[in-house]
């Protein structure tokens, strides 16, 4: 029996020569893999419904392995991250990290909200460093790693200077630094956010302007955290890593040419 869901596509994988396995993340079941017969043919039905980040309507035949794709209707195509290099490694992380970090049939409507949202917002253009940051920050919890945020993870206290400790997996206020020497070094700023991250409502997301070298400092806690406790190693990552400095090199080049340009 074909059961109609709401679903995103998180991976399609190409099988035999025309056909695809599709993986959705879909509001009512979670976390499923359908056979897309035909996929692959530019002219078939189900062709442009089981591109990467697709948002839809989906009826499929589920079963305990990989079930059946009949037909998708779409609600948003999500085209403009597939044409744009950057947002698309951005939201290829994004639900690389949401597959690897979830079991099949597993309902999760925050999660598929919170997944629903970000590639939105990724599609209109908001910063997706940032949008990557809050992600990163919500999924903790998920995966079961929450970080202390609310307090210092050695005292309990509230108030004061923190920075940030991968080995107590939280804040430590400046009368506790001595328990760590390798703790992160936080700006007032960045501490602030990366409350505000874990704990906001994404769709209250209004404007958001935040320092580069803010950015920095959240990258730092996010990277270590996740590569200290989640036990996750993404290619995804790696690729973003790679796309982050060819961004910084053409935006210095770029730079470097208006101030030529301005000295003559």
């Amino acid at each position: 029996m074909f059961e109609k869901c709401e679903a995103i596509v998180i991976r399609a994988t190409d099988y035999g020569e025309t056909n695809k396995i599709v993986t959705f993340f879909t509001r009512e079941w979670g976390k499923v893999a359908a056979m897309a017969r035909g996929a692959k043919k530019p002219s078939s039905r189900l062709s442009a419904v089981t591109q990467l980040f697709t948002y839809g309507y989906y009826l499929i035949q589920r079963s305990r392995g990989v079930g059946v794709l009949q037909q998708g209707d779409i609600i948003d195509s999500m085209r403009a991250t597939r044409e744009d290099i950057f947002t698309a490694a951005y939201a290829s992380y994004i639900v690389e990290l949401t597959d690897k970090i979830t079991e099949e049939h597993q309902r999760n409507p925050y999660l598929f909200e919170l997944l629903l949202q970000t590639l939105q917002y990724m599609n209109e253009g908001r910063d997706l460093e940032i949008l990557a940051s809050i992600y990163e920050t919500k999924m903790l919890s998920v995966m079961g790693i929450p970080p202390k945020l609310d307090y210092c993870a050695i005292c309990g206290r509230t108030e004061g200077k923190f920075s940030f400790s991968i080995k107590e997996a939280g804040f430590l206020c400046h009368r506790c630094e001595q328990y760590d020497p390798h703790r992160i070094p936080l700006s007032a700023a960045a501490v602030r956010l990366l409350r505000l991250f874990y704990y906001m409502d994404l769709s209250r997301l209004g404007a958001i302007s935040v320092k580069e070298e803010t950015k920095k400092e959240l990258r730092s806690v996010l990277s270590s955290y996740y590569d200290e406790y989640s036990g996750l190693s993404l290619k995804t990552k790696r690729f973003l890593m790679q796309i982050d400095e060819l961004k910084k090199v053409s935006g210095s080049r770029k730079h470097q040419a208006e101030s030529e340009s301005g000295n003559g």
